[in-house]
C-alpha cells in the first residue's frame, strides 16, 4: 500500500529559495541481498531479473510526476542504482554522485538485522550506526551536500535521483528540514518512488513509497 498526494508542479518565482521544483527520490530494484534482507552498503551487486522489471515499471511511476517536465538526472555509481536509472529513464544520462551511495555499513555488511541483533541487541543504525562504517551523522553531512549540490546545479528544475533504501530515507528526512534519525519512521520498498515539490515556499514531501500498480 502507497500513498500519494498530488500537487501541481510549481514554477519558482524569483523570490523562492534556490531549490529545485520537483525531487524525485528512487530507491533502486530488487538484488539478491535485498530479497534476503541482508544490508548491501558498497557490496556492489546487479539487479535481479525481477529488479530490472521494477526498474522498466518505475519510469510509468516517475513520468506521472514529471508530467513533461525535462529532470536532472543524478544516481549513486553503485550498479544498482544506475542500472535503475538507465532502464527508468533510458533517454536520459545521469550523473554519477558518490553522495547518494548506501549507508556504508562496516562489520555488518552482508548481514541480516537478526544477525545484527544477535551480535549487539541494542543496535540503532539511525543512532549509533555501523562499527567501521558510518553513523548516522556522517550520512546526514552526505545528504546534506548533495542538498547544497542541487541548490547550485538544479534550482527551479525538476530532479531525479536514483539512490539506496536507507540513504534515501535520510535524504528525504534532510530535505523536509528534518533531524536524520527521523527516517526511522520511514520504510521504501525497491524501486519506489518518494516525491518532494515545492510548496509555498518550502519543500514538502507529497508521495512516499510509490510503486507501479
Amino acid at each position: 500500500m502507497h500513498h500519494e498526494c498530488r500537487l501541481p508542479f510549481l514554477a519558482v518565482p524569483h523570490s523562492a529559495p534556490p531549490v529545485p521544483s520537483l525531487i524525485l527520490l528512487v530507491r533502486h530494484g530488487a538484488t539478491e541481498w535485498s530479497v534476503t534482507g541482508q544490508h548491501t552498503g558498497r557490496t556492489d551487486i546487479p539487479l535481479t531479473t525481477e529488479g530490472e522489471r521494477q526498474a522498466r515499471d518505475a519510469a510509468r511511476v516517475i513520468e506521472h510526476w514529471l508530467d513533461g517536465a525535462d529532470p536532472v538526472v543524478y544516481t549513486s555509481p553503485l550498479q544498482r542504482a544506475s542500472r535503475t536509472a538507465e532502464l527508468a529513464l533510458p533517454r536520459h544520462s545521469a550523473e554519477p554522485v558518490a553522495a547518494l551511495m548506501e549507508y556504508d555499513y562496516g562489520n555488518y555488511e552482508g548481514l541480516t538485522t537478526s544477525e545484527i541483533y544477535a551480535q549487539d541487541p541494542d543496535w540503532d543504525l539511525f543512532g549509533s550506526g555501523c562499527p567501521g562504517g558510518e553513523n548516522i551523522l556522517q550520512v546526514a553531512a552526505r545528504c546534506d551536500s548533495f542538498a547544497a549540490k542541487l541548490e547550485r546545479t538544479a534550482a527551479g528544475r525538476a530532479v531525479v535521483a536514483f539512490t539506496h533504501g536507507h540513504l534515501s530515507r535520510i535524504l528525504t528526512a534532510r530535505m523536509l528540514g528534518i533531524p536524520a534519525s527521523a527516517a526511522g519512521g520511514l520504510w521504501n520498498d525497491t524501486a519506489s518512488v518518494a516525491a518532494i515539490n515545492l510548496h509555498r515556499g518550502r519543500l514538502v514531501l507529497v508521495g512516499w513509497n510509490i510503486t507501479a500498480l
